[in-house]
This record gives C-alpha cells, structure tokens and sequence, in this order.
C-alpha cells in the first residue's frame, strides 16, 4: 500500500467543521515541560466517517477536517496492517503555510488487501499532538460480513393505553411489546419500551437519547401507539399523553407534532426513522404529503460494503398509520391493522439477502384499507435509508 501523489490536493477552507465523530480511535500527546497553554489539533473524518469501512476496491479518497486556534505545523500520514504495529508506509507533510484554524485535507491512499489502518498525526506550533485512526477493509471475503461492522440499532417504543381523561385503548402496549421482541429478538435491536407515558416522561426519555454518543452507523426506530388527534384552528397535530385533558382549549397538556419532530431530528444519531399508529398521524407531516419511497433494494448478494454507502447520508424517515383522520385500534389481542402490517414486514427478514429496507416495508403496509402516510422531516438528506439487519 502507497500514498498516491494525491496529497497534493490538501486544501484549505474556512467553513464550519464537518460531522464529529467520537474520539475512541483518538489520542493526544502534551509536552507539558514547555510550560504553555495550548490547544489539541480537532481531526474531525468525514471519509472514512465510521471506525471501520468495508469495501472492495484498493483505492479510496481520504477526507478530514483539521482545526486548532493554535497553528498546525506538521501533518504525519501512515498506513499499517493494524492500530499498534509498525507502518507499511508514512508521510510527513511539513507544512508551508501554518493551517489555521480549520482545514480540510484530502488525499487518496492506496490499499492491499485486509485491514487498512489510516493514522493521522496532527502536531502544532507548541508541540501539542492528535493522533486519529480509522480502518478500511478490502476484499470480497472480509466485506461479506454485515455483523462485523461497528454499529447498534436502538429502538425506542411508547405505548400508551391507559387513560387519565380519554377512553382507554385495547392494543397499543400489546403492539408496542411484541414489535420490540420482534426488533430485539429478530434483528438485534437494543429495545426499550415506555409504557402509558406523561408528555413530560416521554420528552425526559428523549432528553436521555439527546444526550448519548452515537457511532455514523447507528440506527434509531422510535414508535408511537396510542391516541392522537388535531385542532383545526391551530391546524396542528398532537400525540395525547396518558394525562391529557379532554377539554385543553390551548393544547398544553398534548405533544404537538411541531415539536415531537423537533425534538426527534435534535437526537445526534445519523439514522432515525419514526413509525406513529396514531389517529391524524398524517399532520406529523408538515406538507401533508407523502415522498414516494425510491430507494432500491440491495439485491443479489448483500455486504458490509453496500451496507455502509446506504447509510452515508443522515436519515430522518417518517411513516404513519393514516393521513388527516381517525385510525382503528383494531380486535383486543389481535393488533391495530398497521401493527399487524408493520409486523409482517419485520417477520419477513427482508426476504433471502435478510436486510428489511424502508422501501421493502411499503407492500406491507399500502395494502391496508386506510392508506399510510410516509415522508422525511427534519435534516433528512436525499438518498438516504434506514435499515433492518436480521440477525
């Protein structure tokens, strides 16, 4: 493996910083005899963006971006076989020019086959030091495996059907447990349910997932069953918490749909999608209209390859129950029809290749009499999925 002549191409750009990534792969060196105040050189990946990236190809653009308030002096590229073992090759760019304070720096590598790590040291004037890693798998026999790539998929489902002022519901907690069991059991979710929730229990849980650190690769699936409504002259819907009133002329005691889909979009992980079994889950939709779902199945075989280019773009997908009306509850024990839709196409494993994709769920569920609603909100790039990886 070499550093092609590509480095060529650093460049220098005074715009914000691109996506932060955790700094597990990240360490930092201090020369505190020199007895200054300093601050550490920020790597921040954008290519690679996850810890590990699969591929088949040995040629691969590397891109990061480069800030400190003190000047960067020098930059020291190398490539080896893993984290803690010699390098194959390395590169120090002294530089010219001092980078300061943020740069974004690019540059192709070329790889050989099985493990690839990138490490780029990043010295500045006062001889402060970040060091970063990142891997690169090549080959067709070490990107086959979808189970080695460095993600979790969480699940967050409420439940409500127990009432302080609406009629109670028969099914939303029978649906709510066994769409996790079938998450956690089938396709490895870490599954938490939230059972007959106040709006302030409900918002303190999204508070607790605001708060947590996310991998690129991670993926969120938030459900909602229970009763929603709308008001027409707010021309807003909302989730109706287990203590919303009946009469609440300004909505105070409900989660507005506005906010419900501020507060999702505001949770730092890259892949969410939202799934409401709510009457007038529709208005979630700002627009009230739905984004046909183009994206294509995988096909033939699947790899940890194709797995990471899906989900290189931030998702923030949306489906509901219905449009602008009420939706049914369905048999006690039976499961509302969207359930028992939803359930089918979780049950199916997404057929031979065993990756459930958003696109894949829609038969299941247009087929029911009331017809689904499905968008995106919030910071939702085009192109980008959501997926369900059967264990």
């Amino acid at each position: 493996m070499r550093l092609l002549a590509a480095l060529a191409l650093i460049t220098m750009s005074l715009t914000a910083a691109a996506q932060s990534v955790g700094t597990r792969t990240s360490s930092f060196e201090m020369d505190l005899a020199r007895g200054k105040d300093t601050d550490l050189p920020i790597i921040r990946w954008i290519s690679p963006a996850s810890e590990s990236v699969y591929q088949s190809e040995t040629n691969y653009n590397v891109k990061f971006d480069l800030s400190c308030t003190t000047p960067v002096k020098a930059i020291s590229i190398s490539l080896k076989d893993e984290i803690d073992t010699r390098s194959r090759t390395t590169q120090k760019i002294e530089l010219d020019t001092l980078l300061n304070p943020n740069s974004t720096i690019e540059f192709e590598v070329e790889l050989e086959l099985g493990a690839n790590v990138i490490e780029v040291i990043a010295e500045n004037t006062d001889g402060a030091k970040t060091t970063s890693y990142k891997t690169i798998h090549v080959g067709d026999a070490i990107h086959s495996d979808i189970r080695s790539l460095d993600r979790t998929d969480y699940a967050l489902v409420f439940a409500t059907d127990e009432y302080e002022s609406w009629p109670d519901l028969v099914n939303p907690v029978f649906d709510a447990r066994t769409i996790a069991n079938e998450l956690k059991n089938t396709y490895g979710f870490t599954v938490e349910v939230i059972e007959n929730a106040t709006q302030n229990e409900i918002l303190r849980k999204f508070r607790e997932y605001i708060g947590k650190e996310y991998k690129p690769l991670d993926q969120m699936f938030i459900f909602f069953a229970g009763h929603g409504t709308y008001d027409q002259t707010f021309s807003e819907g909302y989730l109706v918490p287990r203590e919303a009133l009946i009469n609440d002329d300004g909505k105070t005691s409900y989660l507005s749909y506005n906010r419900l889909r501020s507060v999702v979009n505001k949770i730092p992980c890259e892949h969410i999608f939202l799934a409401m079994d709510v009457c007038f889950g529709g208005t979630f939709d700002e627009e009230l209209g739905s984004n046909d779902q183009k994206e294509s199945g995988f096909g033939g075989r699947v790899s940890a390859e194709m797995v990471t280019k899906r989900l290189s773009y931030k998702t923030r997908k949306f489906i509901t129950s219905g449009e602008k009306q009420y939706v049914s509850d369905g048999i006690q024990g039976q499961h509302s029809p969207f359930a028992r839709a939803l359930l089918e196409a979780l049950r199916s494993s997404g057929g031979d290749d065993g990756i459930l994709t958003l696109r894949e769920i829609t038969p299941y569920v247009s087929k029911l009499k009331i017809k689904p609603r499905a968008g995106e909100f919030g910071d939702n790039v085009p192109g980008s999925d959501f997926i369900f990886v059967s264990r």
